[in-house]
């Protein structure tokens, strides 16, 4: 579609009470930001992102998040201190020109909107008056910009700070998306004053300067929840309880039976294929992919692939594993494993290694993988049976149809059809309790 897309990421954010940028805060483990970017680059190949606060973090963070759609970005520092406020994001000089722009068409949006939706913004293109903006109705108003409407045509927008009660008690409020004929701001933006209780230009004084100078602008009426502005703490855990509902739901779709759904935490990235059930409070997150799988209640997934297979209950799948035909129980932790047809019943840690089919993993079973400077990798054969509280000591390779004995401190490699063991030999002594606790007794 030929169409311009700003978003606006200038803000300090101060209500955030937070050192970081507020458009990097996160909803369901991605950046506000990002959510903005994603449905841009989804109708148009011309995106214009507005920086000044931390902008080099910010920057950074998009390079990052988005290198193959670089060509498509553009960034722009905005000059606060001579042109502060949302009309001064658009001013490139002096004259208060316009920066360039490909598109006749240009559609402006917030950087803290990590709702918005691709069909909600295809709304705003197409239409042939020279400006549109998008509005909703809430009951309560609070924190936004007040819009009035005649004969379904807006005329003028209000910001609540400068909004006196009678404004301040009206419930039809500004979504803080517009749609501007290139035109009409190449026209108009060198118009714009800052003569406000806060010295800023307005994107919003726009609106009185058309309806002065008798010009439509057509009020698009949207879905609150899609264009809700996060200015705080409270406000990103509301965004990202909405966000959460629309992932369970497409999960479900999907076919994904879910077990109370409202405890399940979920991100984008996670994918589900096949027939799959989740058990209560479950968190998976990450680049995750569960096929065919079960997982059960309070376990979490990370950035890993499960396959044919059941998790916990309350088991830790860490980054970087591969689970496949297995069986992982309560209490079990892997990190960066391979496991294909194998069983770890429970109270087991299972990092950097691999895990042959019909092997069986002991309770209490760790990998000692990290020495101190590096970490090495543990490979466990097929049909390897390792008895409880066993100590593998990376780096280390076990062949298939090894036995290991309960207690075993593993230093060396085992070659196939060993036994492995190593114990200190158990000795008894008599009356030792009574002259340990009651030297005295005779």
């Amino acid at each position: 579609m030929s169409v311009s897309v700003i978003i606006l990421a200038a803000g300090a954010g101060t209500r955030m009470r937070s050192s970081l940028p507020k458009v990097l805060h996160k909803i369901c483990g991605q950046e506000m930001l990002s959510y903005s970017v994603q449905e841009a680059l989804k109708i148009s190949e011309d995106i214009h992102i507005i920086l000044f606060f931390q902008h080099e973090k910010i920057r950074q963070h998009i390079e990052c998040s988005f290198q193959d759609h670089l060509h498509k970005i553009f960034f722009h520092i905005q000059n606060h201190s001579k042109y502060p406020g949302t009309g001064g994001a658009l001013m490139q000089n002096e004259q208060q020109k316009l920066i360039p722009l490909k598109h006749d068409q240009i559609l402006i949006l917030n950087g803290d909107m990590p709702l918005i939706t691709k069909e909600e913004l295809e709304r705003f293109i197409g239409f042939k008056n020279p400006v549109a903006l998008g509005v909703f109705e809430l009951e309560n108003p609070t924190g936004y910009g007040r819009v009035i409407i005649k004969d379904n045509q807006v005329k003028q927008i209000i910001e609540e700070k400068d909004a006196t009660p009678p404004i301040k008690a009206i419930r039809t409020l500004n979504a803080g998306v517009y749609a501007f004929d290139k035109k009409f701001l190449e026209t108009y933006l060198p118009k714009l004053t800052n003569t406000n209780a806060q010295k800023e230009y307005y994107l919003t004084d726009l609106i009185d300067l058309a309806t002065k100078n008798k010009l439509e602008i057509l009020p698009i009426f949207v879905n609150p929840k899609n264009f809700m502005g996060v200015n705080s703490k409270s406000e990103l855990s509301k965004a990202q309880d909405i966000m959460l509902e629309r992932l369970r739901n497409k999960a479900m779709d999907q076919g994904v039976i879910i077990h109370l759904p409202q405890t399940l935490y979920l991100e984008p990235s996670v994918t589900f294929e096949g027939e799959c059930e989740i058990q209560p409070g479950v968190c998976i997150s990450g680049k995750t992919k569960i096929i065919n799988s079960l997982i059960k209640a309070y376990s979490v997934i990370e950035s890993s692939v499960i396959e044919h297979s059941d998790i916990g209950p309350m088991a830790h799948i860490r980054p970087g594993c591969e689970i496949s035909q297995s069986h992982i129980g309560n209490f079990v932790e892997l990190k960066a494993s391979k496991i294909k047809g194998a069983k770890a019943g429970h109270l087991s840690y299972l990092g950097d290694c691999e895990i042959g089919e019909g092997s069986n993993i002991g309770a209490g079973v760790i990998t000692c993988n990290y020495d101190g400077k590096a970490k090495h990798k543990t490979l466990i054969g097929k049909n390897v049976f390792i008895g409880s509280d066993t100590q593998l000591v990376a780096p280390l390779e076990i062949e298939s149809n090894v036995l290991i004995g309960s207690g075993t401190t593993m230093t060396k490699n085992a070659k196939e059809g060993d036994l492995v063991i190593s114990r200190v030999r158990q000795e008894n002594k008599n009356g030792g309790f009574y002259r340990f606790f009651n030297p005295n007794k005779k």
